[in-house]
């Protein structure tokens, strides 16, 4: 090989070695080297190492809203199945956060999911007293009502007035004392919640047991056959002619007669009544305070505009 042959080499190999330290632009005086290989490949691993979507308190989360469904399944005609689903969904709710504080996997995603499953799983069995008790139903839409408005305004509030990262459960007692003793201590945070749907349960158990509150649970005597509700008319036929559809309205009413004992259903319901009214009195002192909120920071957006207009 010629010493000219070894020098062009030589230079060549000088060339690609200047062009490597360069920046991705070929551009700079060759002291800005391109990341290498493998520490791109170290920080696609940082990004990717977690997944939010795959938490343990979200994992417990989806597990919520699968049962929450399941109940709702068994919900008109399988009271024991359901109850048991639906309690289970419910304390689960307990579960999420501990797990959340115990992985260090608290996040704004699991936070929003908590309260729409919590909210979601609520509404549906009210509407389900609804249609169980017509004649109130205008109280269990009320309650479905300040249920959602309440906790909405008050988790926009958090987000917009005290920032993106805050915890809608982080309340200052300068506040609202009672929003701050709520949200304060986990445990009366948990018996609220507990008992406030418990007393709900016990209320879906009664349409299924009490012709104190669903008269048309009560079934005619054996051998006679019910007279009509209009004077004249004759008895009621068979009720299979009546309610030829079992998805009837009728028909699910009839199904779910007498299908269980009244005694534990009447004292669940009367042990978490008080708990129930109290729950509902936060909702509306939560749903003033998020108010009040929102418009200090109105009359605080009206106030700089003007004076920007000024200068």
């Amino acid at each position: 090989m010629s010493a000219r042959t070894r020098r062009q080499k030589a230079s060549l190999a000088a060339q690609q070695s200047e062009d490597s330290d360069l920046s991705p632009s070929g551009k700079g005086n060759g002291t800005i080297k391109s990341p290498s290989k493998a520490s791109r490949s170290a920080s696609k691993e940082e990004e990717s190492e977690e997944n939010v979507f795959l938490f343990a308190p979200n994992l417990i989360g989806y597990s919520r809203v699968v049962l929450t469904i399941a109940s709702l399944y068994y919900m008109p005609l399988h009271p024991r199945t359901c109850s048991i689903l639906y309690s289970v969904s419910c304390l689960l709710d307990a579960l999420d956060g501990y797990a959340a504080r115990y992985f260090n996997q608290s996040t704004t995603f699991g936070a929003v999911l908590d309260m729409v499953t919590d909210r979601c799983t609520t509404a549906c069995l009210l509407v389900f007293l609804s249609s169980a008790w017509p004649r109130w139903a205008i109280i269990f839409q009320s309650l479905i009502a300040i249920d959602m408005a309440s906790h909405y305004m008050h988790m926009y509030a958090t987000l917009s007035m005290g920032g993106a990262s805050q915890s809608h459960k982080k309340v200052e007692a300068s506040r609202s004392w009672i929003l701050y003793q709520y949200y304060h201590s986990k445990t009366v945070l948990f018996i609220c919640c507990a008992l406030n749907e418990l007393f709900f349960i016990g209320l879906y158990l009664l349409s299924f047991s009490s012709p104190t509150l669903s008269p048309s649970l009560l079934q005619p005597v054996e051998g006679t056959q019910p007279g009509s509700m209009q004077t004249g008319n004759p008895a009621h036929p068979a009720p299979t002619s009546l309610f030829a559809s079992p998805w009837s309205a009728g028909a699910l009413e009839l199904a779910r007669a007498n299908k269980i004992d009244s005694f534990w259903p009447w004292v669940i319901t009367g042990i978490s009544a008080p708990v129930m009214a109290l729950k509902q009195i936060i909702n509306v002192v939560q749903m003033v305070n998020a108010s009040r909120w929102l418009v200090e920071g109105d009359l605080a957006n009206r106030k700089a505009a003007k004076k920007g207009r000024k200068h």
